[in-house]
Order: structure tokens, then C-alpha cells, then sequence
């Protein structure tokens, strides 16, 4: 199950509650990773907190702007929690998923930004922008854990690594 964290811009005095794990290719999520408390109503196994953040600049003419921006994908490990007695590493791969199509979607976003023509209105076009990854991503979020019933559906799982794992070859 995952916990989409929406930020809009990056905070320079993170505290420990404010930890982050960007995501990058080689890194792997473990369940020390994981250091919230975990919900005692939750059903869940696990609860992995995952976002995109973004920052830009402009410049140009009203007709036209150009922008500078950096888009990234985070772990946030204090609001990402596990029950030890549920946990295993098949649940741990599910969770990685969540983070990985977190970052599917960030590369959507960067895509998207890099060929849209802005205007002087380019901090509301970027706004949008941003909420409609997001829109999209807590339905593929959805989606995801609906196919693989949470992980217990080994076929299914199987199927999106494959699946998420062939979107960020790409």
C-alpha cells in the first residue's frame, strides 16, 4: 500500500521527521527504510510514504518562457512503516514498486515540462501539470495494488516488476 506525499518545493532545514531517500537506480529499499510507527487500524502490512517534488525558474517574454527545473522522486522513510510480524520480502518488493512508479511518474512530469510551451502563467501551467502526475499516479497507485491484491497475488506481482521495470529501461 502506498502514501502519496505531495510537495511542492524543497525544504532546506529537514529535520528528522523530514528525512528523504531520493530515488536512483541502484538503491533498494530495506525495511530499516522504513522508520514510522506503524498504524494499529491499518490492515496493511506495510505503508510506503512516496512523493515528487519539483522546483523551477522562468525567464523570457510574456508569449514564451523558458524553464529550468528539477523534478525528483522521495522516500519518506518517517512516514514509511512496516509490521514486523507481516513482513517479508515479497511484501518488501511490493513496497519498492510503489517507490519505483513514483518515480515512473516523476520521469512523466520531467517529459511533460520539457515540451510545453509556457507563457507568463507558467507557475499555474506547471501547477497543473503537477496535479494531473499526481491524479495519475494515485490511480496507477491504485491500480497497482488492486491487480496484485496488496502482494498476495504472486502472478500479478510478477507481472508489474516486469511491467515498472521495462517503463524505467525505457
Amino acid at each position: 500500500m502506498t502514501l502519496l506525499v505531495i510537495c511542492l518545493i524543497f525544504n532546506s532545514g529537514l529535520g528528522q521527521e523530514d528525512e528523504v531517500i531520493e530515488w536512483h537506480p541502484g538503491k533498494k529499499l530495506t525495511w530499516a527504510d522504513f522508520k514510522g510507527k506503524p498504524s494499529n487500524i491499518s490492515k496493511a502490512a506495510a505503508i510506503t510514504a512516496s512523493g515528487i517534488t519539483y522546483s523551477f525558474s522562468a525567464q523570457g517574454t510574456a508569449d514564451k518562457m523558458k524553464l529550468d527545473f528539477k523534478v525528483s522522486c522521495h522516500f519518506y522513510p518517517y512516514k514509511s512503516w512496516y509490521k514486523h510480524k507481516l513482513a517479508n520480502s515479497i511484501v518488501l518488493g511490493h513496497e519498492q514498486l510503489h517507490f519505483d512508479i513514483t518515480e515512473v511518474y516523476a520521469r512523466k512530469m520531467r517529459q511533460q515540462l520539457a515540451k510545453t510551451k509556457f507563457t507568463k502563467n507558467a507557475k499555474a501551467e506547471v501547477k497543473e501539470i503537477y496535479r494531473n502526475i499526481l491524479r495519475e499516479l494515485n490511480d496507477f497507485q491504485n491500480k497497482y495494488d488492486s491487480e496484485t491484491n496488496f502482494s498476495r497475488d504472486t502472478v500479478q506481482q510478477l507481472i508489474w516488476n516486469k511491467k515498472i521495470r521495462k517503463a524505467l529501461n525505457n
